[in-house]
């Protein structure tokens, strides 16, 4: 895999292009935000990997910037701030997942794993389309239709979609969400959920096309159609 790595300790990116390398992967470096921007720009790798605390642009302000300029590339945030707040901050920011310094190389190998399995997860046997009401997700080429239209999703809120799509017609709880598309498996007291489902909202819904992801006041999140509803 092609990773940009944006970190500005030399020791850390030392230890890490190294691991990286030795691991199989092909390992660019950026020591800044702004020059990770300009390299983003003219090459999109696998992942980016990424330190919050950056020079010239913080990890923060570049995640939100590659999103708002839809650029399709997972997020792994490295923080040496381990508080919920912290770690919420850089999920809403649009990181994928997150890791608190120190850590050990072995569950930053973990994440990268999760990420790949989670971006070519399929169906199976019985097909790769997901289906309700105009709404296609193609689980093969994670692409989503609506009718005609192709909708451009990022790779978190394809997660998204696909999970609450894949359970439809029941009740997810934002907690259970948070598991099975960010690996969170407890309670961080973050909107990042909300955030994403606003976002989904949004692309999903445009010229006044019906609701197909439904809110369940105090329990959480559910896809069906507008007549069940």
């Amino acid at each position: 895999m092609k990773i940009l790595l944006i970190e500005d300790e030399a020791n850390v990116v030392s230890f890490l292009r190294r691991g990286l390398t030795e691991a199989g992967h092909e390992v660019s470096v950026a020591m800044d935000g702004i020059t990770a921007w300009d390299m983003l720009q003219e090459s999109v790798p696998d992942i980016a990997i990424m330190d919050i605390m950056l020079p010239g642009m913080n990890g923060v302000e570049l995640s939100r910037k590659i999103r708002h300029a839809k650029i399709q590339v997972p997020i792994i945030m490295l923080t040496a701030l381990g508080t919920s707040e912290n770690i919420v901050t850089g999920l809403n920011a649009g990181a994928d997942d997150y890791l608190v310094k120190p850590f050990k190389f072995s569950e930053l190998i973990a994440r990268i794993g999760a990420i790949v399995r989670r971006s070519t997860q399929t169906l199976g046997t019985d097909g790769f389309a997901l289906q309700i009401e105009d709404l296609t997700v193609d689980t093969r080429g994670k692409l989503v239709t609506r009718g005609n239209e192709k909708i451009n999703l990022t790779a978190t809120e394809y997660n998204v979609l696909e999970y609450l799509v894949r359970h439809q017609g029941r009740v997810l709880s934002r907690n259970e969400i948070l598991d099975n598309v960010w690996g969170i498996n407890f309670d961080m007291n973050t909107n990042v959920v909300d955030v994403y489902i606003n976002y989904l909202r949004r692309k999903l819904e445009k010229k006044g096309r019906p609701r197909l992801i439904h809110t369940v006041v105090g329990m959480g999140y559910v896809v069906r159609n507008e007549e069940t509803s």
